[in-house]
C-alpha cells in the first residue's frame, strides 16, 4: 500500500512544479526603446532607452519627460553637446557617451544623483580636467569607462572621485602610471591594458587588494 502510493506523489510534485513555472514573472526587465519618439509616447514606462548608432547631432529637451529612465545610451550619435535638462533624469544609472566628440558637460549633470556607471571611452575631444568637478558632484558614480581616449596623462583631480571602484584606462597613451589611483580609496579595479607603461603595481595598491590589469 505504502509503495503504491509514491507514483501519486510524484505526479503531484512534477505538476505543483509545472504551476509554478507558470507565475508571471513580475522581475521581468521592460523592452529597450530604441526610438526616442516611440518613447515620448509613453515618457513614464521608459526604463532603458538606446539611440546609439543613430547619429542623432543633438539631443532634444524632451527628454527630461522620461523621469523613470534608468539607461540612457548613445554611442557614436555625433554628439558635441548635451542638453541642461538631462539633469532631469533623476533615476539615471548608466549613461553611454562614448565615441561622440562632446567636449564639456554641462551645469545640470551634477544633478544625476542616481548615476553609477558612466562611459565616455573614445571621446577623445572630451576635456577631462574641465569637468573633473562636475563628476566629482556625482554622489554614487562607481564606474568610470575613459577607454581610448588619447590620454598620455591622467589629472590630478580624478582623485576627487571618492566614490569611484571601477576605472578603466585602457587603450590610451600612458607611459606612467597613475599616481592619482592611489588616492581613491574605494577603488577596487584599474584597467591599464594596452597603455605603452611597465607592468608594475604600487605595493600600496597590492596591500589594497585592488585588481590592476596589464
Amino acid at each position: 500500500m505504502y509503495y503504491s502510493r509514491i507514483p501519486g506523489l510524484l505526479t503531484a510534485l512534477c505538476l505543483s512544479m509545472l504551476c509554478l513555472g507558470q507565475v508571471p514573472d513580475t522581475t521581468t526587465a521592460l523592452p529597450v526603446y530604441r526610438s526616442l519618439a516611440d518613447a515620448l509616447r509613453e515618457p513614464e514606462r521608459v526604463r532603458s532607452l538606446d539611440l546609439s548608432d543613430q547619429h542623432i547631432r543633438l539631443l532634444p529637451r524632451e527628454i527630461s519627460k522620461l523621469i523613470n529612465l534608468e539607461e540612457l545610451r548613445l554611442r557614436n550619435d555625433d554628439l558635441t553637446a548635451l542638453p541642461e535638462e538631462i539633469g532631469s533624469l533623476s533615476k539615471l544609472r548608466i549613461l553611454d557617451l562614448s565615441g561622440n566628440p562632446i567636449r564639456h558637460l554641462p551645469d545640470h549633470f551634477k544633478d544625476l544623483t542616481e548615476l553609477d556607471e558612466l562611459y565616455l571611452n573614445g571621446d577623445s575631444y572630451f576635456d577631462l580636467e574641465q569637468d573633473m568637478k562636475t563628476l566629482s558632484l556625482l554622489p554614487h558614480l562607481r564606474v568610470l569607462h575613459l577607454e581610448n581616449d588619447g590620454l598620455s596623462l591622467l589629472p590630478e583631480s580624478i582623485a576627487s572621485l571618492q566614490h569611484l571602484e571601477e576605472l578603466y584606462l585602457n587603450d590610451n597613451k600612458l607611459n606612467t602610471f597613475p599616481s592619482p589611483a592611489l588616492r581613491m580609496d574605494h577603488l577596487k579595479l584599474l584597467d591599464l591594458r594596452h597603455n605603452p607603461m611597465n607592468p608594475l603595481i604600487p605595493l600600496e595598491l597590492q596591500q589594497r587588494g585592488v585588481l590592476v590589469r596589464f
